[in-house]
């Protein structure tokens, strides 16, 4: 929990990994690639203040002693979201598997939430594994990489291919309601054109009953996520890397963004998310809950935020979606007179016109 100036912000980091990328675990023959991955998130790490900056070699692979310390003491964090992401075409057993973020959640069963993840390209097996995790961890969110390269030579996917339909009917028979999309920035060797948004709308309009969080919102792409987004009620703004990668080292930017998500998009459809360990989440809760639209003409016509703003975003919203039980001290008052966000007057007011936003 973090506090300041009199008021606590129950924070839910829905977004965060604990990877190996070790020298041990890349691919022999693809060190390249697995090189290459981690390389450029320690060249997006150097976009935090430099206080924060880990050596190389500790960036590889973190103990569980430093995650504990990193997120929850140091941290301000009370819920932590793993989002599992596989690549195994170039790290052997995995960059951050369901059974490592499940070690930690055995073992920290208060602090953690583990997510899964499919990969459509593998077919009847990849269901039954699907269908395995869900019991095991009591899964309630998967991640999914659409421009993971695979053994069967494809470098990428999409979200309304067929098959993929099929993992998303299966993730609603087992009660998965929240798909953790990743659409933004490239991550080399991954292809830019797989991280395409085009598939999020036709999905989210196809599954109305489950949430897609579109992690790092399309970004640099704001404005085709935020006037897609405006359109689907049960898409959401995941804010990891919007804020790590933004924040400090392009304050200007940073504020467009938010300023665009929080017009259209609107604070109830906005999640916090570290990306440990890329960065930690101290500076990006400390620093955002300081932070404030500026005053510039040129910021003039975006949203203020407010304290209600900071607290859905760093932790409320996302607590809603998981059934996270939040303290009562934490909570905001409700009341039947709330005004809407910009983006739900556009959706009310077409929905009156009998026409699509």
């Amino acid at each position: 929990m973090y506090e300041k100036d009199g008021d606590k912000y129950f924070v839910v980091d829905s977004h965060m990994h604990f990877w190996d990328a070790s020298r041990e675990n890349w691919v022999q023959g693809r060190e390249q690639y697995a090189k290459g991955w981690i390389d450029c998130f320690y060249g997006y790490h150097q976009l935090a203040p430099p206080e924060t900056h880990w050596d190389y070699e500790h960036y590889l692979r973190v103990s569980e002693e430093d995650l504990m310390k990193d997120v929850f003491e140091d941290g301000h964090v009370d819920r932590a979201i793993f989002q599992s992401t596989y690549l195994k075409y170039w790290y052997r057993d995995g960059f951050n598997t369901v059974e490592q973020n499940g070690s930690l959640l055995e073992r920290h069963p208060d602090r953690f939430i583990v997510n899964g993840r499919f990969d459509p390209r593998d077919g009847e097996a990849g269901l039954r594994q699907l269908e395995e995790d869900a019991r095991r961890w009591n899964l309630k969110g998967v991640k999914v990489y659409t421009a993971e390269w695979h053994e069967n030579g494809s470098r990428g996917w999409k979200l309304t291919d067929p098959e993929s339909y099929r993992f998303l009917e299966k993730c609603r028979e087992l009660g998965i309601k929240n798909i953790h999309a990743h659409k933004g920035p490239t991550i080399w060797p991954l292809d830019k054109d797989a991280f395409s948004m085009e598939d999020v709308d036709r999905t989210a309009t196809d599954f109305p009953d489950l949430n897609f969080v579109i992690e790092h919102a399309g970004i640099p792409r704001i404005d085709d996520f935020a006037y897609m987004a405006v359109q689907e009620p049960n898409v959401y703004a995941g804010l990891s890397v919007v804020i790590g990668a933004h924040m400090h080292a392009r304050p200007k930017t940073f504020a467009r963004f938010m300023g665009e998500l929080l017009f259209w998009v609107g604070e109830d459809r906005m999640t916090f998310g570290s990306d440990y360990n890329i960065w930690t989440p101290k500076w990006q809760i400390e620093g955002f809950v300081d932070w404030q639209m500026p005053d510039d003409e040129a910021f003039s016509d975006y949203p203020r935020l407010t304290t209600a703003t900071k607290k859905k975003i760093l932790g409320l919203n996302a607590a809603k979606l998981y059934g996270i039980d939040v303290p009562a001290e934490c909570r905001l008052p409700t009341s039947a007179g709330e005004q809407e966000q910009p983006g739900e007057q556009l959706l009310t007011e077409a929905a009156a016109a009998g026409s699509p936003a």
